[in-house]
């Protein structure tokens, strides 16, 4: 078969060889808000590189493109949300340990260290930190975007929104959290950006667990 890939992005997959190599180059990255002004776009790897910005799924098939090429299977991990704002991330086994890959406007929902035993126990470290104002985790799923077969979302020029309706259209494992427990994390997250001049919170237990965060969210 030949190699689709430019010599630009060739590169760029032989720079990034490791989970760590891949979320450290995403934490750089713009995170691609989307409209307004613009057109809500999902680009593929190739569209990530040539537009130098990602939103969360963007992000995840950035990833899943540049480490299927060092061996891992290009795994996402969706999770549905409360308020029907979901995330998506890059999910990989190493050692019998499973870690991630993310980008996110949220400090607490990018990358996790390989140590979780199982993928559930992976989500359910993510399930403090997505509490905001509206948010909270109500299900996850693991998908192999394999399953896509021809489809090219690695390499594609245009929009690859046959992703999104793939994870959608894919049953989630639900995970329950009691209300008051939200109530609380909700509170305490609107109380902490209101003593810290809109912040976000980088407080969660757990944090050892997580991987680097932009820097965006050191700052000030």
């Amino acid at each position: 078969m030949p190699d689709r890939f430019r010599p630009r992005e060739r590169q760029l997959i032989a720079r990034l060889r490791t989970p760590l190599d891949v979320q450290r180059y995403l934490n750089r990255l713009p995170y691609n808000t989307e409209p307004p002004p613009g057109r809500a776009t999902l680009r593929s790897f190739r569209g990530v590189v040539r537009a130098g910005c990602a939103h969360c799924l963007e992000a995840t098939m950035f990833a899943a493109a540049v480490l299927e090429q060092h061996g891992f299977q290009p795994l996402v991990l969706s999770f549905e949300s409360i308020d029907h704002l979901d995330h998506v991330i890059f999910v990989y086994r190493q050692g019998g340990r499973w870690g991630s890959v993310a980008r996110s406007r949220d400090p607490g929902l990018h990358g996790r260290k390989p140590v979780f035993a199982t993928p559930r126990a992976l989500a359910l470290s993510y399930v403090d930190p997505y509490v905001d104002n509206t948010g909270g985790v109500k299900g996850y799923a693991v998908v192999d975007l394999q399953v896509l077969g021809a489809y090219d979302w690695r390499l594609s020029e245009l929009n690859v929104w046959r992703v999104e309706r793939l994870l959608l259209n894919t049953k989630h494992h639900r995970i329950r959290t009691s209300p008051a427990r939200i109530k609380a994390l909700r509170s305490r997250y609107r109380a902490y950006r209101a003593a810290h001049g809109g912040r976000k919170p980088v407080y969660y237990r757990g944090r050892e667990r997580w991987t680097e965060i932009p820097e965006e969210f050191l700052s000030r």
